[in-house]
């Protein structure tokens, strides 16, 4: 067996959804997907990075997964992390597709068969996609006010998911909007300071939802990179009574992140940009992270099996980080499915009605599980016709 071509596929979805496409000389095709937020560093970088790779290596056989990663490590030693290891583990991923479904067999046989059937999963960005900027893209009714974002929390647990994650909300007379200084969508960058009203705005919103589930739903709160680390000590020090499952950050430093994890009475959940796994071991041997959060499409599956051991071997559990399309849901489920330290999975429920269309099947999700398929290779491809049809919204050339 041969590669003997590829080709990358954008479509609109609310944002622009990537996915890779592997040919080879048997009619088998390996599928991955590399979604993300920005436009230009996600869809034309990370595009022509995983291109230049890719074409050294058509007439290799794709099933010699281990021997092609090494050959791309090799190729970007001088360059490692950041787009080169996900651009990796786009191909790789591809490439563990083909193998699969050349043996006829779901992904999760290759690593000695599942240890779950039934992923537990999280709703994600709750709430996000209902608010002023969101909610007539991705068709859902609007919330306007911290009241009905708190009674919105009612449909996650009628919905049987046992956690959230949500932002940061502001409400004014206009309605509502996510706060993403560091993301460059709000004021206050680069200081990220901390306000006493933002402080306020953030125990009234959690204070809300806590009052309207009890205690029946794990709490999320996710604060990206948006504040120093002296603000993060104060927010977890002021939602204490809360009982939050994990405060979310973003830091990259593995010391800062310790000294927050130590002054935190709420448990720290981060590492979630982090590609490959020398990047994490300093997170986990200087016990910075309670909850590390591993993104697959980013550093690829095999990549994140060995950073999953190296967490389980500091007795942590770790958390997919999974904002992105269904055929990325399926990929980090059958992660899910091998990974003995598992805590639970992100979702993104909200996502816009049409995005199932862009796959050829549906993701089967059962009182906040998501049922693993037993098809071969990831259990869904693209639908390439449906894709075509729905272009990215925003032209780069």
């Amino acid at each position: 067996m041969k590669i003997v071509a590829f080709d990358t596929l954008h479509a609109d979805a609310g944002r622009s959804f990537s996915f890779l496409k592997i040919i080879t000389d048997k009619d088998i095709i390996g599928w991955s997907e590399y979604t993300g937020i920005s436009e230009i560093l996600r869809r034309k970088g990370l595009t022509a990075v995983i291109e230049s790779l890719l074409k050294p290596l058509i007439g290799r056989d794709p099933r010699e997964i281990e021997r092609i990663t090494n050959d791309l490590y090799t190729a970007t030693r001088q360059s490692p992390f950041g787009l080169n290891q996900q651009a990796i583990g786009a191909i790789q991923n591809a490439l563990i597709d083909i193998k699969a479904k050349s043996l006829n067999i779901p992904v999760y046989e290759l690593f000695g068969g599942p240890l779950r059937k039934r992923i537990p999963l999280y709703w994600s960005h709750f709430a996000l996609y209902r608010l002023k900027r969101g909610f007539d893209t991705h068709q859902k009714e609007e919330i306007k006010d911290l009241a009905q974002m708190a009674a919105h929390a009612k449909s996650v647990l009628e919905q049987g998911y046992s956690a959230l994650k949500t932002k940061i909300h502001c409400f004014d007379e206009s309605g509502g909007t996510g706060y993403f200084p560091c993301f460059g969508s709000e004021p206050g960058a680069p200081e990220l300071n901390l306000s006493p009203l933002m402080l306020k705005n953030i125990v009234n919103q959690m204070s809300a939802i806590r009052g309207t589930v009890g205690d029946e739903l794990d709490l999320i709160l996710d604060l990206n990179s948006n504040f120093k680390p002296d603000s993060i000590i104060r927010i977890s020090r002021a939602l204490e009574h809360l009982g939050i499952r994990w405060l979310e950050v973003d830091v990259f430093d593995a010391d800062i992140l310790r000294d927050i994890r130590q002054k935190s009475p709420i448990p720290i959940g981060g590492c979630e940009m982090l590609c490959n796994a020398k990047s994490f071991a300093p997170f986990f041997s200087k016990r910075s992270v309670d909850v590390p959060l591993i993104d697959v499409s980013w550093n690829g599956l095999l990549e994140s099996i060995k950073i999953a051991n190296i967490a389980d071997v500091f007795d942590l559990n770790i958390s997919p980080h999974n904002f992105t399309g269904y055929l990325a849901t399926q990929i980090s489920a059958h992660f899910a499915a091998i990974t003995p330290n598992l805590e639970i999975m992100e979702f993104d429920v909200d996502e816009v009605p049409w995005l199932g269309e862009f796959f050829t099947e549906p993701l089967r999700i059962e009182d906040g599980k998501l049922i693993l398929s037993e098809k071969p290779g990831w259990g869904m491809d693209v639908d390439e016709k449906t894709v075509l049809k729905r272009p990215p919204r925003t032209k780069l050339d």
